[in-house]
């Protein structure tokens, strides 16, 4: 059934259009994430299809008795209600704590609020919550969420992905959080130029899909260096919980990166950072640290002897609240500890991005703001000018020159990143550094901090970011030590959901904090089906040979589709050609759907 339906919808803001002849519509059961950049048009589809917002022209057509959700980012909470009143309206206590599902979402989205505090006491993050769980109470037809993620810890971005993946609604959700986007979404639309180009699949699949479209462009060559191949190499050579594609899928992205060296020349770097940085980098002996001074606030550490050395590339994990930033605050020496040393290298050139936008001379144009800290920097064996750098993140052309004061916060945190880079510094402190930046400004990120030689300790709640450029994690558990993850943010959860975890989230309700994180978040078949039972050997040998058979199928069907797309490349100016190749390459797609779903019906009975 079509819940939402656009037809011709345009629509713009001043002289740019954010919206040209879009056509498309939402079904029941679609799980879409948006992607696109910042500014692109992201949230304008989201507020036209939610009937908030009334198009230039077009039409938006709602089933009759639509119920939908919309989370915008500028929540509309009446600051007079309590929590309780905004959250579950008139229901009685007894009503909302009988209710497993409520009890869950109140659990693990505002535990640690008060629920007779009033709204307008709360701040921006606990706001945003608020109303979050709000709209999950509620039921909806079709939930439409914008940045969701915000303010979430991982582990509640993880429960979040469960949650989500439970409901039977329709989903379309704008968020720059990739893992949370391969975890939710099964289709994904990106708003580019006023379009809206459609793909089948989460963030992986959207990727491995744009890069072959490439391809077919005959731009595969040329684009083989850019940060989409890259993307493409740390997804397949990553944990496989990435993506949830068969083995001929894997197989095919593996072809397309063949020759894709790895995102860090991690011996390389080592040797740079150690070169720059000498032995020591931090020793910590016997710290005691608490989060509101001497005695005052939550233990984060606990006479804890721990060292970070030349070329360490580490990600700091907790729940909010658990004294991550504190430990950041800690290393700058801006804190200092309750007991204890903390020794710092004497080569230590250090730059702190902490979550508190720095002073910045609203006066200066953006481009003299950098180059008055450096005009060339050096990163991995190339050198780029200031205003290369800036283009890499997102401020292209005249937006150079706009000046400092006219600049909105993701723009001047960008900003300030880039005039921390253009200092040369050998240790990086990062406290949430992706807030505000949208999934190509990430990638460009990503790429620059892979050839940066040096020591970085990240805190971060974007999953996809932060196991893509640390090596290793470590976690602030409540019991005043940094614990060593060697399963990652996977083991994380897994501690947290095990109750092994000393830090308790929860004040409301009996829910534990993440029920079942990771076993329902996860967007992947990394862990394989339980085995099937009472399969005989003559079945099994059945069953292998119809597997045989499909991917003998899909390999025949896979060259009349490479045929194909030679056949349309040499065909390229003419239409009428063209037209009737493609034709033929949606029936060879139509027949690859089909038999790769009976491949996955055969390969799920045996357990594979």
């Amino acid at each position: 059934m079509n819940l939402v339906n656009l037809e011709s919808v345009s629509h713009a803001y001043g002289p740019k259009p954010l919206l040209t002849d879009v056509s498309l519509g939402v079904e029941e059961g679609d799980r879409i994430g948006v992607v696109g950049r910042n500014g692109g048009g992201k949230t304008t589809l989201l507020s036209v299809l939610s009937g908030t917002l009334r198009p230039d022209s077009g039409r938006v057509t709602h089933s009759r008795g639509l119920r939908v959700g919309f989370l915008t980012q500028q929540d509309a909470l009446d600051p007079t209600l309590t929590v309780r009143e905004t959250v579950l309206g008139g229901l009685a206590e007894h009503e909302w704590a009988g209710d497993q599902r409520v009890r869950e979402i109140l659990a693990n989205l505002i535990g640690d609020l008060d629920l007779d505090a009033k709204a307008g006491d709360l701040s921006g993050g606990e706001r945003r919550r608020t109303a979050l769980a709000k709209l999950l109470i509620d039921d909806h037809d079709l939930i439409m969420l914008d940045e969701p993620t915000n303010h979430l810890d991982i582990e509640a971005i993880a429960w979040l992905a469960g949650h989500l993946a439970g409901r039977k609604s329709a989903l379309v959700v704008v968020t720059h959080d990739r893992w949370f986007l391969d975890a939710v979404s099964t289709r994904t639309w990106e708003v580019v130029d006023g379009r809206v180009e459609r793909y089948e699949g989460g963030y992986a699949a959207y990727v491995l899909a744009k890069a072959e479209r490439a391809r077919i462009a005959q731009a595969a060559e040329e684009r083989r260096q850019n940060l989409m191949r890259k993307e493409i190499a740390w997804l397949r050579r990553g944990p496989p919980a990435r993506t949830s594609k068969p083995k001929f899928r894997v197989e095919a992205a593996q072809a397309l990166i063949a020759n894709e060296p790895p995102p860090r020349e991690t011996v390389e770097l080592m040797r740079f950072a150690a070169a720059r940085l000498g032995k020591t980098v931090y020793d910590l002996e016997d710290v005691t640290l608490h989060a509101g001074g001497p005695g005052t606030g939550p233990l984060v550490l606990d006479r804890l002897t721990w060292q970070f050395g030349p070329g360490d590339r580490i990600g700091l994990i907790g729940v909010n609240g658990s004294g991550k930033s504190s430990v950041l605050r800690l290393l700058a020496d801006t804190i200092k500890p309750d007991s204890g040393r903390v020794i710092r290298g004497k080569t230590v050139r250090l730059a702190h991005l902490s979550q508190e936008l720095g002073e910045l001379d609203p006066t200066r144009r953006v481009l003299e703001s950098v180059e008055e800290i450096r005009k060339y920097l050096k990163v991995g064996k190339r050198e780029w000018t200031a205003s290369q750098l800036l283009e890499r993140l997102g401020f292209r052309g005249e937006a150079q020159w706009k000046v400092v004061g006219d600049l909105s916060g993701g723009e001047r945190r960008r900003l300030q990143l880039l005039r921390l880079l253009m200092d040369d510094p050998n240790v990086l402190l990062l406290d949430e550094p992706t807030n505000d930046l949208d999934i190509e400004t990430l990638n460009e990120l990503e790429d620059l901090l892979d050839g940066w030689p040096g020591t970085l300790i990240l805190v971060s709640h974007d999953r996809y970011f932060l196991e893509r450029v640390t090596d290793k994690c470590v976690a602030l558990l409540g019991d005043g030590k940094l614990s060593l993850l060697p399963g990652g943010v996977d083991e994380y959860l897994e501690r947290r959901a095990a109750g092994t975890a000393v830090t308790a989230r929860l004040g409301v309700g009996a829910a534990p904090a993440a029920s079942e994180p990771a076993a329902a978040a996860q967007p992947s078949a990394s862990s394989a089906p339980s085995t099937p039972s009472g399969l005989s050997a003559k079945e099994e040998r059945e069953l292998r040979k119809e597997l045989n058979r499909l991917e003998r199928q899909l390999d025949k069907l896979s060259d009349q589709e490479a045929r194909l797309h030679a056949a349309m490349a040499e065909a390229a100016s003419d239409y009428a050609k063209l037209g009737e190749l493609d034709a033929q390459l949606r029936e060879i797609t139509a027949q690859k759907d089909a038999i790769e779903a009976e491949w996955l019906e055969v390969a799920d009975r045996l357990g594979e």
